[in-house]
């Protein structure tokens, strides 16, 4: 029985097949719009597609006046997350491979994330961690609550929320994203209303609430995965509608109310998360 799949699927699929196999190295040039013409006997618009699916998928970038060429998809590291490490947006562990591809271990030398806290750091087997400048940059603003925003943290929609949009950057590349959000009525006319300003600023969402007698107690991540939009494919390095995974984290306080809610965003071919399971008898 023949291949029924679309012709522009079958290049796509060839094309990747032979990156994965190591046919098409990392920095080869993609085979041109007419050279995939003649070989696959397809039309312009056909080929053109398939090119589309694998800048999508993250296997190839375009280069102006240059072509398309094979991009590296080996995973940069590993968002370790834990119980101390769920805090604040960049409050993890991250854990990069070296040369190898063999991952640093928990305990390998690291660089501390500023702001982030003792539970952030870089470990890289192959780069010192010293030569790796880790920053993040922050805007906040007032917003009424979006109807899906006010539902995660239980309160009405359009009520006012503290919108905090995050770049967290390794040597002033973006390679993680985040987006969180404050009931005002929690944090409006405190101290740590501002989560980089003032005496508790960048101390994470427990250490600032505490603060102000909030004592949280618990954290929920949902995990999922959603094509990149324009501005995050423009900030993390790909093309937009790659495959991005994202981290819905919300905080609850002892009376189960939510008190701040986030998406973390990274590219879902360079980033790996991993999840600490401590077993109890």
């Amino acid at each position: 029985m023949g291949d029924s799949r679309p012709v522009y699927l079958r290049i796509a699929d060839d094309l990747r097949r032979r990156i994965d196999e190591g046919g098409l190295a990392v920095g080869d040039r993609i085979p041109s719009r007419s050279e995939l013409k003649r070989a696959y006997e397809a039309s312009d618009q056909t080929v053109d597609r398939a090119v589309r699916v694998l800048k999508a998928a993250g296997y190839a970038e375009g280069q102006f006046g240059r072509g398309v060429f094979v991009t590296d998809r080996a995973p940069l590291g590993t968002l370790l997350r834990s119980t101390g490490a769920v805090d604040s947006p960049f409050a993890a562990q991250i854990r990069c491979y070296g040369g190898r591809g063999a991952p640093g271990g928990p305990g390998a030398p690291g660089a501390s994330v500023p702001g982030a806290g003792e539970d952030a750091a870089l470990s890289r087997d192959a780069t010192p961690a010293r030569d790796t400048t880790l920053t993040w940059e922050a805007t906040s603003s007032e917003t009424p609550a979006p109807a899906p925003i006010a539902e995660r943290l239980g309160i009405g929609t359009g009520e006012p929320v503290l919108c905090t949009q995050y770049e967290y950057l390794a040597n002033r590349h973006p390679v993680q994203l985040a987006t969180s959000w404050e009931p005002l009525t929690i944090t409006e006319g405190t101290d740590v209303a501002l989560p980089e300003r003032g005496p508790y600023a960048r101390r994470g969402v427990r250490g600032r609430l505490a603060a102000i007698g909030v004592r949280v107690v618990r954290a929920r991540e949902l995990v999922g995965s959603r094509p990149a939009t324009t501005p995050e494919a423009e900030a993390l390095g790909c093309a937009a509608g790659q495959c991005v995974t994202v981290v819905e984290r919300t905080h609850f306080d002892g009376d189960d109310r939510a008190v701040e809610t986030s998406d973390i965003v990274v590219r879902a071919d360079r980033w790996r998360l991993e999840y600490t399971i401590a077993f109890t008898s």
